[in-house]
């Protein structure tokens, strides 16, 4: 009965969100608490719900201050450089901005946090894809997918969390899948390589330069990307027909809900004051501390550093480093009360649906539905299957790890997995590196936080970013199972 009840529940949720019938914060409390009461634990719906904020409080204080740390670093003017490259290297072509996105996506995701990724990468990009009326869930569906695959570094956390529940080291586990998952990265490349150019057909190829003028039907575009406005050879082209031009929102190519409103092209740093998405790259704008550069530079790795040798709790060091960064940049009381209420919104949005999330994932957990979920799955396995239970974890880590927290699967699935397959001779060591396979998918889990930090900043509905990513990030998923099996690794 609670299997059947916890299946329920998450599919009511998806498909409410997805339909968007419900907003997520509303679909994460009301739902698990109408399936509490009809599974006959209405009574204990407080004591989950406690339960499960008091998990989660860490993670929504370290993803308040590190939304307040990283801001102010953006603010600042630290990331500007990387954003300037990853802009000369897109030049307004969609192909080369959708890839420049997961480029980054992969780059950031080295420092193993999530909500670092998205921030840094939706900040940088977000203001091109809006000038260029591209879909912004092809932005969050590359970076959130590339953050899935970089998710599985030692420090990330699942590679972790699978060498302390099966006592493995987790370099055994981690090196010997650097091939395969290299392929899901690779995967991941060439499918951003493909989403652009269905966005170029839609939006059609533009070139990036100093001054660009946008008339009704036809967009004034430089010639070489990086030559003075007046000097350069100018071109005429016209949007393609059922493109983004002629509907602002459209999406002719019928998969990518949420595509920008195309506007103006305009290089990196033309902030009109009209557009706040470009204003991040404005460099002349009033928040750029220069003459500190090389000390925040220095502070965010030091921060990076402390949290990769976990010197401090996470939340600790980015209350400590939000502190210090608002204190030297931003020396007065004015400028401080500025800056934290410019981010007030993400900060607001990301920590209720973190709370909000709460709720779910203590009832879920509380009324023993995930317990009763993952026994049913590990019962289903064939006696046969038994010799293959690498293909098996694999396979069910894709799902698994959607519907659970990365600890209910590593500390309550995996153990189980493993013993089955020493029964038929398998290794821990494989299992725990099949287990790894669905982390592509995970990182677009309702049950993970950063996702909202990812969908918040790039306004999008998380419903559309789950119509849209899912099949991509599952059929990444498979191509790294596919290359685990076909390198003997798994």
């Amino acid at each position: 009965m609670l299997t059947v009840l916890g299946f329920a529940m998450i599919a009511t949720f998806l498909v409410l969100i997805m339909m968007k019938k419900m907003s997520p914060i509303a679909a994460l409390v009301l739902i698990p608490a109408l399936f509490c009461v009809a599974v006959g634990q209405g009574a204990q719906l407080g004591d989950y719900v406690i339960e499960g904020v008091g998990k989660l409080a860490p993670t929504a204080a370290m993803l308040m201050f590190a939304i307040v740390y990283f801001g102010v670093m953006i603010d600042v003017g630290l990331f500007d450089p990387i954003v300037r490259g990853i802009l000369r290297f897109c030049k307004a072509d969609p192909v080369r901005v959708v890839v420049g996105t997961a480029v980054l996506a992969a780059i950031v995701s080295l420092d193993g946090d999530g909500s670092t990724t998205f921030m840094i990468t939706v900040s940088a990009m977000y203001p091109l894809y809006k000038r260029l009326g591209m879909s912004l869930v092809v932005m969050t569906g590359v970076a959130a997918t590339a953050n899935g695959v970089m998710n599985t570094l030692p420090w990330g956390g699942p590679t972790a969390r699978a060498a302390t529940a099966l006592k493995l080291d987790a370099g055994d586990i981690f090196v010997p899948m650097i091939p395969a998952l290299g392929m899901g990265l690779l995967f991941v490349f060439v499918l951003a390589y493909v989403l652009g150019r269905r966005e170029r057909k839609r939006i059609g190829y533009l070139t990036l330069d100093e001054a660009l003028v946008s008339e009704t039907d036809a967009v004034l575009v430089t010639a070489g990307g990086g030559g003075g406005g007046a000097g350069g050879r100018v071109n005429l082209r016209k949007r393609p027909a059922g493109g983004a031009g002629d509907a602002p929102g459209a999406d002719a190519s019928g998969d990518a809900p949420g595509a920008a409103a195309p506007a103006p092209v305009a290089p990196a740093g033309a902030g009109d004051g009209e557009d706040e998405g470009f204003q991040g790259l404005d460099p002349n704008r009033a928040t750029l501390r220069p003459g500190l550069y090389w000390f925040n530079a220095g502070l965010t790795v030091a921060l990076l550093a402390a949290m990769i040798l976990e010197l401090m709790p996470i939340p600790v060091l980015f209350l400590l480093g939000a502190a210090l960064a608002l204190t030297v940049n931003y020396p007065t009381m004015a400028e401080q009360k500025a800056r934290i209420a410019a981010h007030a919104d993400n900060v607001l949005n990301v920590s209720g649906m973190v709370f909000a999330a709460a709720v779910f994932t203590g009832v879920l957990t509380g009324t023993g539905m995930v317990k009763h979920m993952a026994d049913w799955l590990v019962g289903a396995i064939p006696e046969g299957m038994g010799p293959h239970m690498g293909l098996i974890t694999g396979l069910l880590s894709i799902p698994l790890t959607y519907f659970m927290s990365n600890d209910g699967f590593y500390f309550g699935v995996v153990p189980v997995l493993a013993e089955a397959g020493a029964a038929h001779g398998v290794s821990p060591l494989e299992i725990a590196r099949a287990s790894l396979v669905g982390q592509a998918l995970h990182m677009s889990s309702p049950l993970v936080p950063a996702v909202y930090v990812l969908v918040g900043m790039a306004k999008v509905e998380f419903g559309d970013h789950t119509k849209f990513t899912v099949k991509w990030a599952a059929l990444t998923a498979l191509v790294v199972l596919a290359a685990g099996l076909l390198f003997g690794i798994i």
